[in-house]
């Protein structure tokens, strides 16, 4: 029996794949038929295969398997996927659902793995600027599991798309230039700048808002492995923070907590930028290269309008089709207030949107992710940047939709019911209403028109407000 010898490149080489599993498949080739091997691994036996075939139909979660699992290090991934494909062809088309196959269990484990790994770099990549460089540039190492930069080149360049950044890992390099996206070979971790004025912001942002009281090394590790804390700015101050733990919850006890103003949280971020940012562009750059400060999100979800909007809607904090989109309200909510601003006259396209909150903080219930409230601290942590944004967008009028957004542009919890209609945050005219998504969570139609009737009376007297005399600057009493 002559055994077909397939040859693929290092790494996650799908196409190399896609284009054998066709000509195997037209050829009628069994698995136990065929060897796969990597690059020129010179092979005991077998015979090269050729030519090219017509492509094969295969069910839409196979192929999303396929994508995931050929980024596996296994060196027997190929010759795995080849079967689940043979048998699928081969009168077990609903084979994946099948989870006590031995066959479809294997792969299902290497695919969440590779998920996992996609996962920490996403969420464990630093940069650091580069010194001795003319133009403005970063770099990042990182030691990734498997053969995944290609898969997870997209997320960076959407998330860090005016940065000029290189990422570093043993097994290749991606550099992207802020317009054309390169592979290059593998690196050393010495081949990465030393730590830059950014990372020390960011420690002191996570020293400022570490809690003593809530103290769990082992939750620690689990969500944040210690084989990457090497590579993060924030991990330095662990040691020291765990160990003086018990002390300073004592000192918490003793007495009112307070916190030094050199370590509050705002301090800490403005101290991220090396100078004070001077337009959206530069404080969303700030924002996207700090990530999450709450748990989940896949990216930040800036402000979108004019950069001198006469009216700042302030939301709660993105939502699951807002941080796959990377744009906000344009979920369920965000389309009913299209909707209501429509009919109050407003046209979206003149408003600045944006959140207290830039990025979307979720529990994973199975496949589906479930919205979790920010905590109050968690809203003072982003509120600099918020605050940043409407002082570099100058509005007329600033609108709180719901608790959450006032929290954040007040400094303090009001009951939406209680302070409903004109307001004063800070130096800025402002108005609070509820959020497009309370009206979503009514039990009844009848509520549910009332409640829109009302909020979208709320937008007229918003568009009145916005309209009102340019050149005294003064609101209509009219408006009242």
């Amino acid at each position: 029996m002559t055994l077909h010898r397939i040859t693929l490149k290092t790494g996650a080489d799908l196409d190399g794949f896609r284009r054998a599993v066709r000509r195997l498949v037209a050829e009628e080739l069994a698995p136990q038929h065929v060897v796969f091997a990597i690059d020129d691994t010179p092979g005991l036996f077998g015979r090269e295969a050729t030519g090219d075939a017509p492509p094969v139909s295969i069910p839409r979660g196979v192929a999303r398997l396929i994508e995931h699992v050929v980024c596996h290090s296994d060196p027997e991934r190929y010759a795995l996927l080849y079967q689940l494909v043979w048998r699928v062809l081969n009168g077990e088309r609903d084979l994946l659902e099948v989870a006590s196959d031995p066959l479809v269990h294997r792969i299902d484990l290497m695919a969440r793995s590779v998920r996992r790994d996609l996962h920490k770099m996403h969420a464990f990549v630093r940069f650091r600027r580069m010194t001795g460089e003319d133009l403005e540039r970063f770099a990042a190492w990182f030691e990734p599991e498997h053969f995944i930069l290609e898969a997870a080149a997209p997320f960076f360049v959407d998330r860090f798309p005016s940065m000029d950044w290189t990422i570093l890992t043993p097994i290749g390099s991606m550099r992207w230039d802020r317009k054309i996206l390169t592979f290059g070979p593998p690196a050393r971790r010495e081949d990465a700048p030393a730590e830059d004025s950014f990372e020390e912001g960011w420690r002191g942002y996570y020293e400022s808002v570490f809690n003593p009281a809530r103290v769990n090394p082992a939750a620690m590790r689990a969500e944040m492995p210690k084989k990457y804390w090497r590579n993060m700015p924030e991990t330095a101050a662990i040691p020291g923070l765990i160990q003086t733990a018990s002390r300073r919850v004592e000192r918490m006890i003793e007495q009112e907590a307070t916190m030094p103003t050199k370590r509050t949280p705002e301090r800490a971020l403005e101290a991220m930028w090396d100078q004070e940012p001077k337009s959206l562009k530069e404080l969303n750059a700030v924002i996207a290269k700090a990530g999450p400060l709450v748990p989940g999100a896949t990216q930040a979800v800036f402000g979108e309008g004019p950069a001198h909007a006469e009216i700042v809607f302030v939301g709660e904090q993105p939502g699951d089709q807002e941080d796959l989109q990377g744009r906000p309200f344009v979920g369920p909510a965000g389309k009913l207030f299209a909707k209501a601003m429509s009919e109050a006259g407003i046209d979206r396209k003149d408003a600045y949107l944006t959140n207290a909150v830039k990025h979307f903080k979720f529990e994973q219930r199975g496949h589906r992710r479930i919205h979790s409230k920010p905590t109050t601290g968690e809203v003072k942590h982003y509120r600099p940047w918020l605050m940043k944004e409407l002082e570099l967008v100058k509005p007329k009028l600033v609108v709180a939709l719901g608790g959450t957004a006032v929290l954040a542009l007040a400094g303090k919890a009001t009951p939406i019911s209680r302070s409903r209609g004109r307001a004063k945050f800070g130096p800025y005219e402002g108005y609070i209403t509820v959020h497009p998504s309370y009206l979503l969570r009514l039990p009844d139609e009848a509520t549910k028109r009332e409640a829109y009737e009302a909020f979208v009376n709320d937008l007229r007297r918003i568009h009145d407000l916005a309209r009102a005399d340019p050149e005294t600057g003064e609101l209509p009493l009219a408006a009242e």
